[in-house]
């Protein structure tokens, strides 16, 4: 005769931090931030609100996290590139890639300070590239700063011009109406690179002014 295993009494275990944040970038994936709320994460997760509080007592906590989350893997870009600038140039895709890979990814990820592994491991992988390029500590810090403020900067921008769906055509024709109705005839001569939508290569191109005097 085989024995069965007795069925577990009671509650089911709670949710811990990870299923939280993970059901949090589910949500935000299916609702977007505006509308990711903690009385909607505490239903998906299928607990009270006040159980979500003892995880994260703050929404920017829980952003934290979901951030922190985000830039998994993110520092693995590095591995295997020899020059340094070249590893500088595929962290900061990477981190643009990471970004780009969840819906408002960018707002999310902006004004976070985590103190987990995946950023500052990302975090210390950039500084680590940016010294063996030649700078000093300060410069490479402040550098690495600039890196991560422009691929967030520049995240937002994309994100917002795909959330703008079919109606990006038109206020791209709106814009290059008013130029040409206007008397701006420096922006006339700029008006297919102002109003282009090669957003991937105009990020190459920051990111060549950024990194500019390293080698």
């Amino acid at each position: 005769m085989t024995e069965h295993q007795p069925r577990a009494r009671g509650r089911p275990p709670a949710a811990d931090r990870a299923d939280v944040t993970a059901a949090a970038l589910r949500l935000l994936g299916e609702t977007g931030l505006d509308a990711l709320t903690m009385r909607k994460l505490a239903t998906a997760v299928g607990v009270q609100v006040g159980t979500l509080y003892g995880y994260f007592p703050t929404k920017r906590a829980l952003l934290t996290a979901m951030a922190e989350e985000m830039l998994k893997g993110c520092r693995d870009a590095a591995e295997g590139v020899a020059q340094p600038l070249e590893r500088v140039w595929a962290l900061a895709r990477s981190l643009r890639t990471a970004l780009l890979s969840y819906r408002d990814g960018a707002r999310v990820y902006a004004g976070t300070h985590s103190i987990g592994p995946n950023t500052l491991g990302f975090a210390e992988a950039l500084n680590g590239a940016l010294r063996d390029a030649g700078l000093d500590a300060t410069a490479a810090t402040r550098t690495a700063l600039l890196i991560l403020h422009f691929a967030t900067g520049h995240v937002l921008e994309e994100q917002a011009a795909l959330q703008s769906g079919p109606d990006l055509p038109a206020d791209i024709e709106t814009l290059r109406k008013a130029i040409r109705d206007g008397e701006y005839p420096r922006l006339a001569e700029a008006q297919e690179q102002l109003t282009g939508t090669d957003l991937a290569e105009l990020f190459e191109q920051g990111l060549r002014l950024l990194t500019a005097e390293l080698s």
